[in-house]
């Protein structure tokens, strides 16, 4: 499928808000250069940590053009596309295909809770009525419901999905995913603090919310395991680790927009239901990202 491409750290990229909550396209595009020059190997805009659930479709297609255009084909664009309205999810894809997305992050259908066979009759149609590559993003503590590692395999067999950003929180169940897949599936983490041990056994990235803020020590440690380098790893895991408990310490993407706010990247500005850090997390974010100043 040609989709290799998408392994090593990619960004679940924050979206910058100007003072009247319009999305602020041009420091979105200052942000892909942030990103890139970071060493980011590709970049997710439009998914949850984008605040993709308060933004209008037309929004979620500027966005993600601006930051095709940003890219200029330097490091790969995998799309946010996902929702609970089947229908709706493809007729939104067809529209990114005609912006130039070959590649969709697509989360299982949320509140509706279907069942194991309605999830696979679910990304079955997008797959066939766009033609666009999936990774199936499956993140039980905000959908609800659970993509069962069979069914992942079902959707691998069947080349409905390339990848997979697990989130479950298992590790039993990633590490059954990887077998059941055998090497066919990319598997990226979506958990920032679980990507070591979904790296051991057989996880190809990470779908990151840290590398926002971090990109360059976040390539680095997804370097050291890529090359199975596990003790660097975990020395580099020990920095890294208070960054990633202070980022969700609030709702995703409350903390990690305040930190790129401590690094003037963007201002601090979200939409409702979602509202600016506590002082206490902001503070927890000052000494989670001293370490890293510079560099």
């Amino acid at each position: 499928m040609g989709t290799s491409q998408y392994t090593g750290v990619g960004t679940a990229m924050i979206t910058p808000f100007d003072k009247d909550g319009a999305v602020d396209h041009a420091k979105l595009a200052e942000f892909v250069e942030f990103q890139i020059a970071g060493g980011v190997n590709f970049l997710v805009p439009c998914g949850t940590t984008g605040e993709s659930a308060t933004m209008t479709e037309e929004e979620q297609f500027a966005v993600t053009k601006t930051t095709l255009q940003a890219a200029r084909g330097r490091v790969p664009v995998l799309a946010g596309c996902g929702g609970n309205n089947t229908a709706e999810i493809i007729a939104r894809g067809k529209h990114m295909k005609a912006l130039g997305v070959t590649h969709i992050l697509s989360v299982s259908p949320y509140y509706n809770k279907p069942t194991q066979e309605g999830i696979y009759q679910h990304y079955k149609a997008i797959r066939k009525q766009t033609g666009l590559e999936i990774v199936l993003y499956s993140v039980q503590s905000r959908t609800g419901s659970n993509v069962a590692p069979e069914t992942v395999a079902r959707l691998t067999e069947e080349q409905v999905i390339f990848g997979i950003k697990e989130a479950s929180g298992s590790v039993q169940q990633i590490q059954k995913i990887c077998d059941l897949t055998a090497g066919r599936l990319q598997v990226l983490s979506g958990d920032d603090a679980i990507t070591l041990p979904l790296m051991a056994v057989g996880g190809v990235g990470v779908i990151s919310v840290a590398s926002n803020v971090v990109p360059g020590p976040m390539r680095e440690w997804l370097d050291t395991m890529l090359a199975a380098n596990f003790d660097k790893a975990r020395a580099l895991l020990h920095r890294l680790l208070p960054l990633f408990e202070a980022l969700f310490v609030e709702s995703n993407p409350i903390p990690v927009k305040g930190a790129a706010s401590l690094l003037g990247l963007m201002d601090a500005t979200y939409r409702l239901p979602l509202v600016a850090p506590a002082e206490s997390t902001m503070h927890l974010l000052k000494q989670a990202l001293a370490p890293f100043r510079g560099k």
